[in-house]
């Protein structure tokens, strides 16, 4: 670039000292604004004379025009606007019927990746554990940033070493009727051991940014669960659970017999591609006294919480049932092939832990329904020598 010099001539100027920039090198300083590095106009600002400064005629000097004050509300893009919103819920440990209640209440400030209106719901998950067993989610509120659900999301089979171990996971997700897949939104991870049992606890928590988990690739070869989605890969890290079983046991005076009662299954592996299961349940007495000794529930279709709420009966006398086991087992029906176990438990005086108790306390009394949850186990029970 050429000007007029003192003499009518041209002086050339390099392209350095036209946009006044200083190129010596030096650490980086940090800069509140990028304009500081470039020269502005302002013709509404008054100049201002400043007395010279020895230092600043060694080198060339950045000569900005006065900064502006910057405003103090963020912007979307700053990094102090990184925040995705806050979603306020309760939890209650109901460890009278071990139950963990979630109810979501409402999120406020949530910022969907495209501008306007934005559906959301809430899909809640129990880590460590097969994450469609333990995935609940609420209905779907519509057109607005701030959603109001007001609904509670129930596990059932919820014990106290739940509690001390296990992590409730909840994401808000946009419901987009555009795209195939929900959009996370933010997420955030409550701790229960800190819940006292069966009072109530609010919470109010900003979402964070979605953290993901890896599934080992030995349980997708076990299970054939190659279809989960990268979301839905949280598991037990130190072994899988199979689930656990909901039993009532009654001993009628009237019917001269015992009771036995399947109200539900919860938290059950999916055997299959899909990711969830084809439960029933197949019960046997032992030893085996006449034909009604071994029963079948119906089948409930794709889930891995089933409700059951079935009876069955065994007839015999209080101490004849006490020298045998109940065998009871969770299958996976399969049409056409054989049917996939999915995990098992024996009550009888033998046994240990809940199920001896379960067992003792129901012969030992009349007319009184038992119920109890039990963990299943990986093998097919079976009968001690």
């Amino acid at each position: 670039m050429a000007c007029a010099g003192p003499a009518g001539g041209r002086q050339r100027v390099s392209m350095q000292e036209h946009m006044a920039i200083d190129v010596s090198p030096g650490p980086i300083q940090p800069i509140r604004l990028i304009s500081g590095y470039f020269p502005h106009f302002y013709p509404f600002l008054e100049p201002v004379l400043h007395a010279p400064d020895p230092q600043a005629m060694l080198a060339p000097a950045i000569h900005s025009a006065p900064q502006l004050q910057p405003n103090s509300e963020p912007e979307g893009d700053s990094d102090d606007s990184t925040a995705l919103g806050t979603l306020e819920f309760t939890l209650l440990f109901d460890a009278d019927n071990s139950a963990l209640h979630c109810t979501a209440h409402r999120a406020k400030g949530l910022k969907p990746p495209a501008s306007g209106s934005v559906d959301t719901y809430v899909k809640a998950n129990l880590l460590p554990g097969a994450s469609k067993a333990s995935q609940l989610r609420t209905r779907t509120v519509r057109g607005t940033r701030g959603p109001v659900w007001e609904e509670t999301l129930t596990y059932h089979g919820f014990t106290c070493q739940d509690a001390g171990r296990k992590t409730l996971r909840l994401c808000v997700y946009e419901d987009s009727r555009l795209r195939r897949r929900a959009t996370p939104l933010g997420e955030l991870r409550v701790p229960l051991r800190k819940l006292v049992p069966n009072r109530a606890r609010s919470f109010d928590i900003c979402l964070e940014k979605r953290r993901l988990t890896k599934r080992p690739k030995s349980l997708d070869t076990a299970r054939g669960m190659s279809l989960y989605e990268e979301e839905e890969m949280e598991v037990e890290v130190y072994g899988e659970e199979r689930g656990r079983i909901l039993l009532s046991l009654c001993y009628s005076s009237q019917r001269g017999g015992l009771l036995v009662g399947v109200l539900r299954c919860a938290h059950l592996a999916p055997m299959d591609a899909n990711g969830y299961s084809d439960p029933f349940v197949r019960l046997s007495l032992h030893p085996s006294s006449g034909k009604k000794s071994k029963y079948k529930t119906s089948v409930r279709r794709k889930t891995l919480n089933p409700e059951f709420n079935e009876e069955f009966f065994y007839a015999g006398h209080r101490e004849e049932l006490a020298q045998k086991a109940l065998l009871v087992s969770v299958w996976d029906y399969d049409l056409g092939t054989a049917d996939d176990f999915i995990g098992g438990v024996q009550l009888s005086s033998r046994a240990s832990g809940d199920r001896l108790h379960h067992w003792r306390e129901c012969l030992s009394r009349s007319d009184r329904r038992l119920e109890l949850w039990h963990l299943l186990d990986s093998v097919p029970p079976q009968l001690d020598n």
